[in-house]
């Protein structure tokens, strides 16, 4: 269902700092004519930890939009707060998202028993929407176990786990506990490689931003067994993998971004601009990865 190259979107602000929706479409049109196999808006790189409700709502309503049934959209829908995960979960359902991508709480660090019970109330609130665990310790501090996901995976509306642990052997031991159809992405580009390999089938990736074309040409040769192929594909990206986690995610991305002129780079605080160092190796990657001149 949920596969290959998926991009975790960018929000692009306008001058003043409000949602430039139509720089969003925009970049949502252009994932379509590229091939992007599904979009994700408000996500970490979506910048959802800086955004109010109302716009949090309002970019998930914009992205559906625009895609018109044309392309998959999963919309980020965790919190930290049970309740307002569930208060985001039903509004993506209700407007159309085809699927849900729920961060593991952050800050309060819960124990497992309580990542079990706050994907189970999730779960347990929406109809037919699939929901996609975001197992991400560097952020959340917290690291769902094997054993909790495999119970989760058991939940008709659990479908798969974008995992950015970075650990590979998670995709094998998540694949043996959880079993095959158990749908692993990759919440790492540089690792993405391996992923697959291990048995992930896609990426919810940051690069896609601002390289489309090439993360679907590495997907599909990935999950076409060709990694000769993926293997030429990832030496061209991954000076552009390192650059764009310099400094805080999205910041990179969205100088990288502004760079190739697809929308401005403002971000909201805490986060603030590259440094002037890190702009000359992120334009590096981003000529050796052919993408400016």
């Amino acid at each position: 269902m949920f596969r290959g190259s998926i991009v975790a979107l960018i929000t692009p602000f306008t001058q003043n700092g409000d949602i430039d929706a139509d720089a969003l479409q925009r970049l949502v049109a252009w994932h379509i004519e590229v091939g992007t196999e599904a979009i994700l808006p408000c996500g970490t790189t979506g910048e959802s930890p800086v955004l109010s409700h109302a716009e949090h709502k309002q970019v998930v309503e914009l992205v559906i939009e625009a895609t018109a049934g044309r392309i998959k959209v999963i919309a980020g829908t965790g919190s930290n707060s049970t309740q307002e995960a569930l208060s985001f979960t039903r509004h993506a359902e209700s407007v159309g998202a085809d699927a849900a991508l729920v961060v593991t709480p952050y800050y309060n660090k819960p124990t497992q028993a309580g990542l079990l019970a706050h994907f189970t109330t999730l779960n347990d609130a929406v109809k037919t929407l699939p929901i996609i665990i975001y197992n991400i310790p560097s952020r959340s501090v917290i690291d769902m176990s094997v054993e909790t996901m495999a119970k989760l995976a058991r939940l008709p509306n659990i479908i798969g786990v974008k995992d950015a642990t970075g650990d590979l052997n998670r995709v094998s031991l998540q694949r043996s506990a959880c079993g095959a159809d158990f749908i692993q992405l990759s919440g790492e580009d540089g690792t993405a490689l391996g992923f697959n390999a291990h048995g992930g089938v896609g990426c919810i990736s940051v690069t896609a931003n601002v390289a489309p074309a090439l993360c679907k040409e590495f997907q599909d040769a990935t999950l076409a067994g060709d990694y000769e192929k993926a293997l030429r594909l990832q030496d061209k990206l991954m000076p552009l993998h390192y650059a764009l986690f310099i400094e805080a995610n999205p910041g990179p991305v969205k100088f990288a971004a502004a760079e190739l002129g697809l929308c401005n780079e403002n971000v909201r605080l805490p986060l603030v601009a590259p440094e002037e160092k890190s702009r000359d190796i992120i334009r590096s990657a981003l000529r050796h990865a052919g993408l400016l001149d």
